[in-house]
């Protein structure tokens, strides 16, 4: 029987089985595998990141929009709307392989504002960098 997510060990099992699917992805593991030197190191602070958000416990210190800003400029201002569609999804499905609840539905709503924000912060740094050979011109 899957319980609700209840503490810190609980968001590193999510964490880690989310990144599990996330590496192996074909259209979304480059993003990641090309870019974290050190997987250890990221997947406990994407849980202090978590464990912040979702237990308003204050271990995680950073800023992820401007991360992912980071990564569209290191991949040509590839990722797109479908690429955090993807995340999302697989983030969903383990989400639902592993617990249920509150704090389950809590964390798929904030992921969508998260995806929201991180893709607006992309698409905000391309339209301010017009001359930026790498970007695309459709945005």
């Amino acid at each position: 029987m899957k319980t609700d997510i209840k503490n810190r060990n609980d968001l590193s099992k999510l964490v880690h089985s989310f990144y599990d699917k996330i590496r192996v992805n074909d259209e979304i593991g480059p993003f990641f595998n090309e870019t974290i030197r050190d997987w250890d190191e990221h997947l406990e602070k994407l849980t202090d990141f978590w464990e912040s958000n979702l237990f308003a416990v204050r271990k995680y210190y950073g800023n992820p929009p401007q991360a992912h800003v980071e990564v569209d400029q290191k991949f040509h201002h590839t990722v797109n709307p479908d690429i955090f569609g993807l995340w999302l999804n697989l983030w969903f499905e383990t989400l639902e392989e592993l617990f249920e609840g509150e704090h389950v539905e809590t964390l798929k709503f904030r992921a969508r504002k998260m995806g929201t924000v991180f893709m607006m912060a992309i698409y905000e740094n391309r339209k301010q960098n017009p001359y930026d050979s790498t970007a695309q011109t459709n945005v």
